[in-house]
């Protein structure tokens, strides 16, 4: 038996009312806006507006991962992360994602694969992510830029797979989802 589930009307946008700037910072901005919503309610959102980023699964000959564990000051410790970086103005997300894995991980993909985008936080945040898988990889000098301290982690998928309670950022999480999903259950399983 098919059970298709009926058709769902998208919700109308509501109209903004006002918005006003708060803070325009090096990475973000934050705005407060007041919006009409159904019926004539009104609401309150406060905006998080953030250029865009970039994460990206460097995936070996060997099926092992690249990850950088850094110092994250808004939880107050070491994560255990993808390379990610931000979008500069203008920048394509390949070209930021070329930039990042050199700087990050030193190295070089021969292989690009988009894997998709996605939101890190709709509820209070535009950033949108967008997520690479890296292959056929050559080392090269690293260049971190002047505020990253970083420490290099290569990890076999299958144990990236058998142990995500250690990860705990949530680009990571989304961006091996993706991986998982473009390279198949076989290839993150059945590394020697």
């Amino acid at each position: 038996m098919n059970a298709e589930s009926p058709e769902v009307a998208p919700l109308s946008v509501p109209r903004v009312i006002s918005s006003r700037e708060l803070y325009q910072g090096k990475i973000l901005s934050l705005r407060v806006d007041e919006i009409e919503l159904s019926e004539g309610r009104t609401a309150v959102r406060e905006v998080v507006e953030h250029p865009g980023a970039v994460v990206i699964a460097a995936v070996d000959e060997h099926r092992q991962v690249y990850l950088v564990r850094q110092y994250r000051h808004p939880i107050g410790r070491d994560l255990l992360e993808l390379p990610a970086g931000m979008l500069e103005v203008g920048e394509e997300p390949l070209t930021a994602a070329v930039r990042e894995l050199r700087e990050e991980v030193g190295l070089l993909a021969e292989s690009w694969t988009a894997l998709g985008s996605f939101y890190s936080s709709p509820g209070f945040a535009n950033e949108r992510l967008h997520a690479f898988l890296a292959r056929d990889l050559t080392h090269v000098d690293t260049d971190p830029d002047d505020d990253e301290d970083l420490a290099i982690v290569r990890k076999p998928l299958r144990h990236i797979y058998g142990s995500l309670d250690e990860l705990t950022d949530a680009k990571t999480l989304a961006a091996l989802l993706l991986v998982r999903e473009a390279l198949g259950p076989d290839d993150s399983s059945d590394e020697a």
